[in-house]
């Protein structure tokens, strides 16, 4: 790490003061050029904690930038993880207010539930299916904090890899009775398809985020806890969202999931 534990706490008021005012600052590289990785992770688990002690409380992880589609879309080339504070859910056709974000995008995603803790090094596509007891289908609303949605890997680390809201729906499903790599999901906007793609898109196998989830949370000692929900990223490229959009994601087996924006 190259910032002090004084610097880290600055930078995580700043980043979670955007995000609940609803403004754009500047990417945090541009503050501190010289952070690395071990500096993005901590400000965002500085963030975490700073919610945990207002009485918020952590009900999911994601993984992030997972699809080669999202990759390009980024301009960046590493996925990366998140957490989901329980105000991030929303109820699946619920109403989502526009105001409460910044420049809102979403995306379709398959989402697990486990059974058993997950541990990395090492934690591989075989173990991540075994501790898993079901999927569900998911949107995810992207919202960065930065200036034109725009970042590189370090800042949107820090940013909690763009986390805002969330929705599940459909139905439970376990892993064994599913071909999860040829899952298909199709996205409509205003009754019309905005995205379409397969489970394939993320990492080759959406069991294989869960896997790299457990083994980028051993970077810091932690793990994946039994009972979590996990969201495994978006399988298509994120879609813009503006209020009077109404979001359905159609999932090969699991059903759908809607949000209308208002």
């Amino acid at each position: 790490m190259t910032l002090s534990p004084s610097r880290i706490g600055e930078l995580a008021e700043h980043l979670e003061r955007a995000e609940l005012e609803c403004r754009e600052v500047v990417k945090i590289t541009a503050l501190e050029p010289d952070m690395d990785w071990a500096d993005a992770y901590a400000i965002q688990w500085a963030i975490r904690a700073r919610k945990v002690a207002r009485g918020d409380r952590i009900v999911g992880l994601k993984m992030g930038l997972t699809s080669h589609a999202k990759m390009r879309q980024m301009g960046v080339e590493t996925p990366i993880y998140g957490f989901l504070a329980d105000y991030f859910s929303v109820a699946d056709s619920a109403e989502l207010k526009v105001s409460e974000l910044i420049h809102p995008k979403i995306e379709a995603e398959i989402a697990f539930v486990t059974k058993a803790p997950l541990r990395g090094p090492g934690c591989s596509i075989s173990h991540a299916l075994a501790a898993i007891d079901f999927a569900v289908p998911a949107i995810e609303v992207i919202d960065s904090r930065y200036e034109n949605f725009r970042f590189d890997l370090k800042s949107v680390i820090a940013d909690n890899a763009s986390s805002s809201r969330f929705v599940v729906g459909g139905r439970n499903r376990a892993v064994e009775d599913l071909d999860l790599r040829t899952l298909g999901v199709v996205l409509d906007k205003n009754g019309e398809t905005v995205a379409l793609g397969a489970g394939a898109a993320v990492l080759g196998h959406p069991a294989a985020s869960l896997a790299m989830l457990a083994n980028l949370l051993a970077d810091r000692g932690e793990e994946v806890p039994a009972g979590s929900f996990v969201m495994t990223g978006g399988i298509t490229e994120a879609i813009p969202v503006v209020a009077g959009d109404v979001v359905t994601a159609r999932f090969q087996d699991l059903g759908q999931v809607s949000i209308r924006f208002t």
